[in-house]
């Protein structure tokens, strides 16, 4: 017998499988929808008892999928929980507001998607259960006077029970969001009719908890919560209010102060105490937590933006290397509006194709020809200009969108070498590098498209080198190792770039069987500051030939580091004194003419 009836709404096919198997065996009977028009008809032809959907899909996204649901009085009373990879303040604030919906961010875990559903669909039968039982009492009332009363208090129990979970974590038992939405609405009115009632909020996240999490397992994940959500209230005032906000995020609100000094205290005795370590099944786990702070005061009418200010505020502070704690400023507000809007430009920019390749050139070092171009993204915005690189690559990696970009530096890399070969016989023997983010090594399909693409331009996999950083091949060794192999049997050569500046095992730099390392520009750059930096850049050149690998120096700027380089027998480089990064008609100028 199913426990329900699920409709997962994901525009993706991966994450549309591995939801449904979860919910499929844990005994639900799921359906699902691509897009946000195919979940509306689903509904509508056989409702079903909850809802999971993502929000960010092409077309029509979750907020409008939820507002015609819940326009419709077919559909309006179905449960919904978005799951979403978004984490910014802005977003996150946007789900906050929509009444009678849960939120649950991505990469989420298995337990709190199960717990989410049970909950909701837990309410919904209650709510009907209790439904029934008024109107049994209203056709028994003046038969059985004295079991109605009976009932009656049978009731209240149960709707201050269900009144409990419906404002608590299960996990924790700390409030949740709906709780202290509610508490931050009062204060909120409170301090405005008061005007001089102060009070803060600040927003936490547990540094380090997915890898306590994926290294001990979730049971342990849910008993270091449950210490941290002690921990915290330890901490905590009479007035104060904890609210567990779902993962590992918390919320507080602190009442009773006069100036921002006193919430910064709350906020350096709350990384004192979590900084003693917590012990989780026979293990000493260290965490820390990085804080946002935002001050009440009487520019702001909304608690949502509270929240969004002080979860503003705590992702600067992760930013600025995490167990610290940062008080929410104006600029700050800017920044992520900012980052909002580099966000939805980039899309644009993916649709429109603004994005261009750029090509520089790396050098045989003994014979000064060039032999390959390095392919690099370049974005000329409507309004700002350029771009630089260094702006939105980091933001495209946060967001998954350097996917979209990879890809399309790759074809378009690809299909400039196909044209330069017909239309040039010098060139045939030029190959192409791309750049390649370690976020497609998790993702079979994106072998399928290199395939498809030295398809469709007739190259082959030797035509093709893919660049790696040194710090992202790292951070799933195994999995890069798998996906290299893959690589190599297709004939496509990796580099690492950026050699020197992340973090490698020698053992799995061995294993990762790559045939080029790119030394960071950062060490030729100050090969004549200091003899250790020329014994650095000799060491690496010398660990990669006794790997049988090809070494290519970045970022030479002057003839004598090349001259150094060669005397090293570093085999290949590039940089501004050989060329700076060009578009495809001045690439194909200089390589005729060298």
């Amino acid at each position: 017998m199913s426990k329900g009836d699920i409709l997962v709404v994901d525009d993706l096919p991966n994450n549309l499988r591995f939801v449904s198997t979860i919910l499929t065996e844990r005994g639900y009977k799921v359906r699902s929808a691509i897009n946000g028009k195919m979940a509306l008809t689903v509904a509508q032809a056989a409702c079903p008892d909850l809802i999971l959907l993502d929000i960010k899909m092409p077309e029509m996204d979750g907020y409008e999928v939820c507002e015609c649901l819940k326009a419709n009085p077919k559909t309006r009373d179905i449960p919904i929980i978005f799951l979403s990879a978004l984490d910014e303040a802005v977003d996150k604030v946007k789900a906050f507001g929509v009444g009678g919906v849960d939120y649950i961010s991505k990469p989420f875990y298995v337990e709190e998607i199960i717990a989410r559903i049970t909950n909701q669909l837990d309410l919904q039968t209650a709510k009907a259960e209790i439904q029934n039982l008024n109107s049994q009492l209203e056709q028994r009332v003046r038969q059985r006077t004295a079991q109605l009363e009976r009932e009656i208090a049978q009731r209240q129990q149960a709707q201050e029970q269900l009144l409990h979970l419906a404002l608590h974590d299960a996990l924790t038992d700390l409030p949740n969001r709906t709780w202290f939405m509610k508490r931050l609405t009062q204060t909120l009115q409170r301090s405005r009719q008061q005007k001089n009632g102060q009070y803060a909020v600040l927003f936490l996240d547990c540094d380090r908890f997915k890898m306590v999490n994926d290294s001990l397992g979730h049971l342990a994940g849910d008993q270091l919560l449950i210490a941290v959500a002690r921990r915290l209230e330890s901490c905590l005032h009479p007035v104060d209010t904890l609210s567990r906000f779902g993962g590992d995020e918390f919320a507080l609100l602190v009442e009773g102060i006069t100036q921002v000094e006193a919430a910064i205290a709350v906020a350096q005795n709350i990384q004192q105490e979590m900084a003693a370590p917590f012990h989780i099944e026979q293990h000493q786990v260290f965490i820390n937590a990085s804080i946002g702070i935002v001050f009440g005061s009487e520019e702001y009418e909304q608690p949502e933006h509270l929240l969004r200010d002080a979860d503003t505020a705590m992702y600067r502070a992760k930013a600025l290397g995490k167990g610290n704690y940062q008080v929410f400023t104006r600029d700050m507000y800017y920044r992520a509006f900012q980052n909002l809007q580099l966000e939805t430009d980039l899309r644009i920019a993916l649709e429109k194709k603004e994005l261009r390749a750029y090509y520089q050139p790396i050098i045989s070092l003994e014979t000064g020809k060039i032999c390959e171009f390095e392919t690099l993204v370049r974005w000329l915005h409507p309004q700002r200009g350029w771009i630089s690189p260094n702006e939105f690559i980091p933001f495209a990696e946060e967001t998954g969108l350097i996917l979209e970009i990879d890809r399309l530096m790759l074809r378009q890399a690809c299909h400039q070498l196909q044209e330069w070969r017909s239309l040039y016989t010098e060139m045939r023997s030029l190959r192409i590098s791309v750049n390649f983010s370690a976020r497609h090594f998790s993702q079979s399909e994106n072998l399928n498209f290199i395939d498809r693409v030295l398809a469709e331009t007739q190259l082959k996999g030797t035509d093709l080198h893919l660049e790696v950083t040194e710090s992202t091949l790292m951070d799933n060794a195994l999995l890069a190792t798998q996906t290299i192999q893959e690589l190599k049997k297709r004939h496509i050569a990796i580099s690492i770039d950026d050699f020197g500046t992340g973090y490698s095992s020698l053992s799995y730099l061995h294993h990762l069987a790559a045939q080029v390392l790119k030394i960071d520009q950062s060490f030729i750059m100050r090969l004549n500051e200091a003899p250790e930096n020329k014994a650095i850049v000799n060491a690496i050149v010398s660990l990669a030939h006794s790997l049988n690998m090809a070494v290519v120096a970045e970022g030479i700027e002057t003839p004598q580091q090349m001259a150094y380089l060669r005397s090293l027998g570093c085999e290949y480089g590039q940089g501004f004194a050989i060329s700076r990064p060009l578009d495809p008609e001045a690439a194909t100028h200089l390589f005729l003419s060298t």
